[in-house]
């Protein structure tokens, strides 16, 4: 068994969303023979810019025309890290709330690896997903809830829940498990966190 951990947060040991994952893994590690864990952390990972090299590279590889040394090299990365996307038989993300979105290197590694013919098929018409995972669970940090947003018109947070959920269900997981922890910026954090890492233990053994 194969997991992927995404870690999107860059505060190590001081992240809410990196101790809920972990004490998540731990727990899953104790329900199977074996799990072997790969965490992709985007702010130690060498992501690639999406620069003109990289997007040189990606509509070069549609018209079939041969790259240049800049851009094999950007593409060569992009594929690495989609390899690890394919090689996962399970995945775990990590997102702390930021401005109300992600942060934006996990939004830059998913720029990366959602390319034609690596994670999604397209036929010039319709989508298709090109992994055959079981499940994901996205477990989102958010320092308040949305409970108190009385302003008029306010979408909530769950947008941000559901555009992973959909991201991860177009590159073909079957299913998405979103485990969410809020209030992790004041008094009630401590006591937040420790009732998250509970219920994401309770969720291993059916992961």
């Amino acid at each position: 068994m194969r997991l992927l951990n995404v870690v999107s947060s860059p505060r190590g040991e001081k992240s809410a969303s990196i101790a809920v994952a972990s004490a998540f893994i731990a727990a899953y590690g104790n329900t199977v023979n074996s799990v072997e864990v790969d965490t992709l952390n985007v702010w130690e990972e060498d992501l690639p810019e999406f620069d003109s090299d990289t997007i040189g590279a990606k509509y070069k590889g549609v018209s079939k025309d041969p790259l240049d040394s800049s851009e094999l090299s950007a593409w060569l990365r992009i594929e690495s890290l989609v390899a690890r996307f394919r090689e996962a038989d399970r995945i775990v993300i990590g997102v702390p709330m930021w401005n109300f979105g992600y942060p934006y290197k996990l939004k830059q590694l998913i720029d990366l690896v959602s390319q034609r013919n690596k994670l999604f098929t397209f036929d010039g018409k319709a989508y298709g997903p090109m992994l055959k995972i079981p499940r994901a669970l996205v477990i989102h940090v958010r320092g308040q809830s949305d409970d108190t947003v009385t302003s008029i018109g306010n979408p909530g947070f769950k947008y941000q829940a559901d555009y992973l959920a959909f991201w991860l269900k177009f590159i073909g997981v079957e299913d998405v498990k979103s485990l969410v922890i809020e209030h992790t910026w004041d008094a009630r954090a401590p006591e937040t966190i420790e009732r998250g890492k509970a219920e994401a233990i309770a969720l291993a053994s059916a992961f």
